[in-house]
């Protein structure tokens, strides 16, 4: 039977679509792990192609078929294998995957060393385009907790501390692989404490005292966190990063905020235009 393709059909309002596609795809996704193990999750993926101003639709089918070539193990490094298919089952001069997921890591209790599971949210996003220009981002947040260094030096005893949560997205160069696990040990690292699943009493009494002895302002979390990314920016294996930390005040009705951001330009990129302009191929 021939039907008529209408997304195929002429648009006559002269307006490009920066980009279009299919959000909210959960699907299976296998991780590497520093430890040369895999972790099994589910990501929420979004996968979308920049469509040109005399086309009137994308054809939301071939986003799914892309994906599902590869669905026996899909993976952040076979990504660009999904790119590739989007640009040719689309036809379109470039393609975006953006997906968040979780992922679970073992943490040992500091003193008893009970062992438990911790959660952490992770991102990877990228781009190509037909004539092989790429981008790709990866990022954690990982929570942690701070303690106030004013609320201790002011306080007759005791300081008010907080849940934290560290943001960090890099841009690594080409051909350079961020662990996920290296970016969460560097906001658990420059915490005034990190966090554990599990805790009994010896435990609880050395991550209060862990925490007194490191307090750390927002501004310090950043700051530490930043400079531990700079370093990994002058061995030339990620050219931008962005860190934040959000403190869950708990004597105040509002959160603390910091941000540093660094290298060659982002976020990541989102359209063609831009990346002629602007971004070093890396």
């Amino acid at each position: 039977m021939d039907l008529p393709d209408i997304q195929n059909s002429q648009d006559r309002r002269g307006i490009e679509i920066d980009q279009v596609g299919v959000s909210n795809v959960r699907y299976p996704l296998t991780l590497p792990l520093r430890d040369n193990g895999e972790f099994h999750t589910v990501a929420n993926l979004s996968m979308t192609v920049s469509l040109p101003h005399y086309q009137k639709g994308a054809h939301m089918s071939r986003f799914m078929i892309a994906l599902n070539e590869h669905h026996k193990h899909f993976t952040p490094n076979s990504v660009h294998i999904v790119l590739e298919e989007i640009l040719a089952l689309l036809e379109a001069e470039e393609a975006f995957l953006s997906m968040t997921f979780p992922i679970f890591l073992v943490r040992k209790a500091p003193v008893t060393g009970i062992e438990g599971m911790l959660d952490y949210n992770c991102e990877f996003k990228a781009m190509l385009t037909r004539d092989g220009m790429h981008d790709k981002l990866i990022g954690v947040r990982a929570n942690v907790a701070s303690l106030c260094p004013c609320s201790k030096e002011i306080s007759d005893y005791g300081a008010h501390n907080q849940r934290s949560e560290v943001r960090m997205n890099v841009r690594p160069y080409d051909g350079e692989f961020i662990w996920f696990e290296d970016l969460i040990d560097i906001g658990e690292y420059n915490a005034s404490c990190q966090l554990y699943p599990i805790l009994k009493r010896p435990d609880e009494k050395y991550v209060t005292e862990r925490a007194y002895d490191h307090p750390k302002f927002v501004e310090d979390m950043v700051r530490d966190v930043a400079a531990d990314l700079l370093a990994i920016m002058d061995e030339e294996r990620i050219a931008w990063f962005y860190v934040s930390s959000n403190n869950y005040e708990s004597i105040h009705n509002h959160d603390a905020f910091a941000k540093i951001e660094r290298g060659v330009r982002g976020p990541l990129l989102t359209h063609r235009k831009e990346a002629q302009n602007e971004l070093v191929m890396i």
